[in-house]
Parts: structure tokens; C-alpha cells; sequence
């Protein structure tokens, strides 16, 4: 009697495994399901936001889009957060976990660009997502409708949070958001970000600091009386002069860029004002501090020696990206089940043609699922405001094909692609592996579990702070006219 009901117990307990297995199966199955029926609407967002390329806190048509879609679908919205109209959430559900995933949206200045792989802007001038950010927002809206509707029909149990989050590109919106507090009771938060290989993202970014220098001195005509001139311009030239020195002297993980945004007007006037957009990035967060330091005491000695005044601006600065392999790992089981990315001929001949127009071998698309990569400790590449909400929240973070490989980012040949179906694909994709995912962490607690403690780990005593000045986003005028 013994021995039965021993073996009793481990048919029931074998039976409930697998009826588990088949819910969660099923759970997944239903993510699949509903990103494609919803698909048709979401590429159609997807090419108005394209066709609009709102650049940074002017997103104005953007947001609207993905707030009233979500709301369409029945979550929550609240916009305007953290005194930024551009800025939202969207959300369903109750008590936890709470999972998060954001959304970018914002283009980028002068790339404006047709769904052509040869180089014609759709307006000329105007701007473009050479980011592939009209991707981005959208697929993860995706992801977190097809989530509210498991959660609606009592599959899942806790709350899906969507964050509309504008200004990736210049201003770093996030960094408002993660002031006012907006991620803080959030369990595990999620991204994509269209690339040209698909990966689950286990390297960390470079972190920042972006600053205005400006110079002040005294105008005079530049032939008749030059002596009694100071010019801004001479101080400007020597901090460029000075950064420059410098590269010989720094670590090569650090990169310095700068914009010279005013350097006079005419030809014949020594310059009273010159005006100067300087960043400095490092692996380390640290690292870029000691830099910023040095190259503000440049920009002291420059002053000194064309004799005007100086000042310095802090605009804001990014964290580099806190790893957290353990949601890497569950992200990239997703990948693997579903498969590579497939293409069709006409695709690759679009994409080998933009390889040849960006001067790059013509070796079309990487359809395959990338292994799961050792992190670096001091990767190469960009820099994001995800970093900094890595630093509140544990973050699990997806790299999908939406561009050929090796083309230029930042560049028209990225805003074609992110216009037609090689970017629509990886958007649903992404999607699709993003709203799985979830699924993992709203069903296993355990992992929940993992993951935050892998983050506690690896921030250690580390307190989060963002490097911004005091005050509210620098929001265009004709956008706060609007609210």
C-alpha cells in the first residue's frame, strides 16, 4: 500500500508538471498569437511614426499614436510624466510582480530618408530614424498588449507597465523619469533595440557627460583695431586644441567629441561669444568623471590665454549599463525557440544593395540567433539612458535584426530599412521574444528572484544618482505651448 501510493504521488506530481508545462507552453503560444494579430496595426504605427521623425521632446504625434493604441487595448494611460509632454505610461493589472518595458521613439536631425536602398531623403532636411527608434516603441508596446491580454483573461497575475520614453537621442528622457521615481516599485524591467544581428544584450554601453562650453570677450573690428578685441573664438580654438592634446594621454576606452554650435558671425569682427558642445564617454562611469574634470580645466586654461571669461553648462550625463546575464540567459531560451529570422529574396537584394551604397561587402542579413556572449568589461560601442535605469531595476535587454550588416547606424541607410519589411520583421520579432520573456517572469517567481539578486550583486554599494542639473527637462517652447 505504501508502494502505491508513492507511485500515486509521482504519476500526479509527473501530471502536474506537465500540466504546468503546457500552460506556460500554451501562455507563450498565446504571445505569439497576439502580437500577430495584432501585427497589421502595429507596422502601420510603426511607418506613421517613421513618416513623422519627431526629434527629441517634440515626439508629439509619436506618443499620441502608441498612448492611444494602448488605450485602444484597454490600459491605463498617464501622460505628460515627469513634466515632459512627450513622456508616458501605459499599464494593466494589479499587485507583483510588476514588469516593465519601455519604448523609445525620437528621430534623429538631417537624415531623412525614403524606403530605398539607394540615398533620397523623403524631405530633405528634415529628420530620420536612423536609430530605428519607430521600431522600438511600437515592438515593445507589442509586447506589453499581447501581456495585459494573458493578465485580463486570469493566465497571469501582477501588473504590465509600458514607458513611452522620448529624447533618447540628445536629451536622454529617461533620466527625468528615473528622477521622479516612475521605475522604482518595478520588479525586472525590459528593451530592444533594433541592431543588425539578434542577440540577447549582455554587454554594458559607454557612460557620458554632455556639457555646453561658452566664451565671452570683447567684439572689435578685426582690421582697424584688433587690440581692442578679445576673442571668444581664440579661447574656443584652444580648448578644441587643448582636447585634442589630450587624446595622446588618455586611456583608449575614453572617447571626447565636441560640436562647435558658435564660433562667430563675420569675418570682420574679432567674436565677443563662441559656444561649444562637448561630450566625454568611458566604459566606466568613473573613469569619464576623472576626463570631465580634466577637460574642464582645459577649457580653464583656454579661457586664461585668450584672455576672456568661460562658463560651463552641465546638460546631462548617462550611467553605462548594469549586465544581468541571469535574464540574458531566459531572454536567449525565447530566441532559440523562435528561430532565426527569415527572409525573403527581394529583402536581400535590398539589403546587399544597401551594402553597396554604404560601400560595405554585399553580404545581406544576419538571419541567425547569436549564442549568448561572455560580457566584456570594457565594451565598445554607443552609449543609453537605458544604462541608468539599469542602476534602479534589474534590466534584461534584446538586440533584433532590423538593418543589414555592417550599415553605417545613425545613417539614411538604417531610416530605409526601419521603413519596410526588414525592419517590420525584427520589430514583430521582438515583440514576440520580449512578451515571452515576461511570460517566464510572471510565471516563475524563482527567476524574478535570480535576477534581482544578480543586480544587487553587481550594483553592490553603488547608490544611484542621475547626473543632471536642477530643474525640468529642456522642453521646446512651441512643445510646452501646446499643453
Amino acid at each position: 500500500m505504501k508502494n502505491f501510493t508513492l507511485i500515486a504521488l509521482g504519476v500526479l506530481f509527473l501530471l502536474g508538471t506537465g500540466i504546468k508545462s503546457q500552460a506556460q507552453s500554451s501562455n507563450k503560444d498565446y504571445i505569439i498569437k497576439s502580437v500577430e494579430k495584432h501585427k497589421a496595426a502595429l507596422i502601420k504605427i510603426s511607418d506613421e511614426i517613421w513618416a513623422s521623425a519627431e526629434l527629441a521632446f517634440e515626439e508629439v504625434e509619436s506618443a499620441k499614436l502608441l498612448a492611444d493604441y494602448a488605450k485602444a487595448n484597454g490600459m491605463k494611460v498617464t501622460m505628460g510624466v515627469a513634466e515632459t509632454p512627450t513622456a508616458f505610461i501605459a499599464e494593466y493589472g494589479s499587485g507583483k510582480p510588476v514588469i516593465g518595458v519601455m519604448g523609445e521613439y525620437d528621430a534623429l536631425p538631417g537624415i531623412s530618408q525614403k524606403a530605398e536602398p539607394t540615398k533620397n531623403p523623403l524631405e530633405a532636411g528634415k529628420g530620420g530614424h536612423g536609430c530605428g527608434h519607430n521600431l522600438f516603441g511600437t515592438g515593445s508596446l507589442g509586447s506589453a498588449i499581447a501581456v495585459k491580454e494573458l493578465i485580463e483573461q486570469g493566465k497571469l497575475k501582477g501588473t504590465i507597465r509600458f514607458y513611452g520614453t522620448p529624447a533618447e537621442e540628445k536629451f536622454f528622457g529617461k533620466l527625468w523619469m528615473a528622477r521622479e521615481g516612475l521605475f522604482d516599485d518595478v520588479d525586472v524591467c525590459l528593451d530592444w533595440h533594433p541592431s543588425a544581428k539578434t542577440t540577447a544584450n549582455v554587454q554594458s554601453s559607454l557612460a557620458l557627460v554632455d556639457f555646453i562650453v561658452e566664451f565671452t570677450g570683447q567684439a572689435a573690428h578685426a582690421s582697424a583695431d584688433p587690440w581692442n578685441g578679445r576673442s571668444a573664438s581664440d579661447g574656443l580654438e584652444l580648448y578644441a586644441q587643448g582636447i585634442n592634446y589630450m587624446r595622446e594621454h588618455i586611456k583608449p576606452t575614453v572617447r571626447i567629441h565636441y560640436h562647435i554650435q558658435d564660433g562667430g558671425q563675420v569675418v570682420n569682427v574679432v567674436p565677443d561669444y563662441a559656444k561649444m558642445w562637448t561630450r566625454v564617454r568611458d566604459t566606466k562611469r568613473e573613469g569619464m568623471l576623472e576626463v570631465y574634470e580634466r577637460v574642464k580645466e582645459v577649457a580653464r586654461g583656454a579661457a586664461i590665454m585668450a584672455n576672456v571669461d568661460y562658463k560651463i553648462t552641465l546638460v546631462s550625463g548617462l550611467h553605462e549599463v548594469l549586465v544581468n546575464r541571469t535574464g540574458g540567459a531566459a531572454l536567449q531560451k525565447n530566441l532559440e525557440t523562435l528561430g532565426d529570422i527569415t527572409y525573403t529574396p527581394s529583402e536581400e537584394a535590398f539589403a546587399k544593395k544597401i551594402q553597396e551604397s554604404t560601400g560595405k561587402p554585399q553580404v545581406g542579413l544576419d538571419a541567425t540567433i547569436n549564442p549568448l556572449e561572455e560580457t566584456r568589461e570594457h565594451p565598445g560601442g554607443g552609449s543609453t539612458d537605458v544604462g541608468d535605469i539599469s542602476w534602479v531595476v534589474p534590466e534584461i535587454r534584446l538586440g533584433v535584426t532590423t538593418a543589414p550588416v555592417e550599415t553605417p547606424w545613425h545613417s539614411w541607410a538604417v531610416v530605409a530599412c526601419g521603413g519596410m519589411s526588414i525592419g517590420h520583421k525584427g520589430m514583430v520579432y521582438a515583440a514576440k521574444a520580449l512578451g515571452m520573456t515576461m511570460v517566464d517572469l510572471f510565471e516563475d517567481p524563482q527567476l524574478v528572484n535570480d535576477v534581482k539578486a544578480e543586480f544587487i550583486e553587481r550594483k553592490g554599494d553603488s547608490e544611484y544618482k542621475a547626473i543632471l542639473p536642477e530643474g525640468p527637462p529642456p522642453i521646446p517652447a512651441h512643445i510646452l505651448g501646446q499643453n
